[in-house]
C-alpha cells in the first residue's frame, strides 16, 4: 500500500507536502494558516503536519490488508516540518515530487514494512498526481498489479457525506440484522521490519566548505558504510560555501544513519541540511 493525503490549496502556494507549484514557493507557515482558513486543516494541524493521521490510517489497512494486528506504535512516523523549499527545487529538477506517504509491504519472508515519512516520488509515479483536497491509496498486488482508490478527503462536503454514509450503514444493518458483515481480519502476528533494516533509496542534503576534497571525503564515508551514489548535485552559495545533494542507490536505513553521523563530524561540513527517502 501506498497512501498519500496532502493536499495543495492554492495554485500559487506550495503544500504541506512540498508539491512544486511555482516558482515562488511561500513559506510553510503562510501555507498551513490558509489551510486552517478553509477548513482544511484542524486549528491544531500536529496530527496532519506531523503525519500521525496517515500513522493511524496506514496501520489500519495494513492491518485489514496484510491479516495481521498492526499497533500504531510500531509504525515508523516522520512530519513534514523539516522540509525546506531547497528540497522542494532540488526535488523537482531532479524529476520527483515530495510527499507525505504512508507504505504498507509485505516482505518475501512475510515480514512488514509499515512507515510514514516525507518521501520523493518520480514525477510519473501515481500518487505524485495527488493534489488538492484529494487523497489517494495506491494498491500493489501481485496479480492485479496497481489499483488506486482517489477522491476528496477534505472540506465539509466530503467530510459530511462520509458521515452521513457510515450513519445509513450502521441503519441498515440494525434493520436488517447484519451487524459483522466485515469481521476483524487481523488474526495473525506477522512482525513489522525496524525501520533501521528497512531498504530505499535515499536524498541528502548539506552544507560544506567549497573547497577541492571534499566530495571525495564525503563519498569515501558512503562507500566506507555500503552506500552507493546515484546522482551528485553541487551548488556554491554564500562566500566560501557550497551546497551538495546526493541521491543514493538502496541501502538500509542503519547505513545511512551512521554514513550520516560520520559524515557530520568531517571538519568540512558545516551542517547536514536534510535526509529524506525515495521510493
Amino acid at each position: 500500500f501506498f497512501f498519500s493525503s496532502r493536499r495543495r490549496h492554492t495554485r500559487s502556494l506550495c503544500d504541506w507536502s512540498s508539491d512544486v507549484c511555482s516558482s515562488d514557493l511561500a513559506d510553510f507557515g503562510a501555507v498551513l494558516a490558509e489551510a486552517q482558513a478553509h477548513g482544511y486543516a484542524e486549528e491544531d494541524p500536529t496530527n496532519d503536519i506531523e503525519g500521525f493521521d496517515a500513522q493511524y490510517k496506514i496501520a489500519i489497512l495494513s492491518s485489514i490488508a496484510f491479516t495481521s494486528r498492526i499497533s500504531v506504535n510500531d509504525v515508523h512516523v516522520e512530519g513534514i516540518t523539516h522540509i525546506a523549499k531547497a528540497d522542494i527545487t532540488y526535488a523537482d529538477e531532479l524529476g520527483y515530487i515530495i510527499k507525505l506517504v504512508g507504505i504498507g509491504r509485505r516482505m518475501a519472508d512475510n515480514r512488514l514494512q509499515v512507515r510514514v515519512h516525507p518521501t520523493l516520488l518520480p514525477k510519473s509515479h501515481p500518487l505524485a498526481s495527488t493534489h488538492d483536497v484529494y487523497n489517494a491509496v495506491l494498491v500493489r498486488g501481485y496479480s492485479v498489479g496497481d489499483v488506486m482508490f482517489y477522491g476528496r478527503g477534505a472540506g465539509s462536503g466530503p467530510t459530511g457525506s462520509a458521515v452521513v454514509g457510515d450513519i445509513m450503514d450502521v441503519c441498515r444493518n440494525l434493520r436488517f440484522g447484519s451487524t459483522g458483515r466485515v469481521p476483524c481480519t487481523c488474526f495473525e502476528q506477522k512482525p513489522v521490519l525496524p525501520m533501521d533494516e528497512v531498504s530505499t533509496r535515499h536524498y541528502l542534503r548539506m552544507d560544506v566548505q567549497d573547497k577541492p576534497g571534499v566530495l571525495a571525503r564525503i563519498a569515501h564515508e558512503l562507500g566506507e558504510n555500503d552506500i552507493s551514489i546515484e546522482t551528485v548535485v553541487q551548488r556554491a552559495t554564500v562566500g566560501d560555501q557550497a551546497e551538495i545533494v546526493w541521491i543514493t542507490h538502496e541501502a538500509p536505513n542503519a547505513n545511512v544513519r551512521r554514513a550520516k553521523e560520520r559524515i557530520a563530524q568531517l571538519p568540512v561540513v558545516i551542517s547536514i541540511a536534510n535526509w529524506l527517502r525515495v521510493e
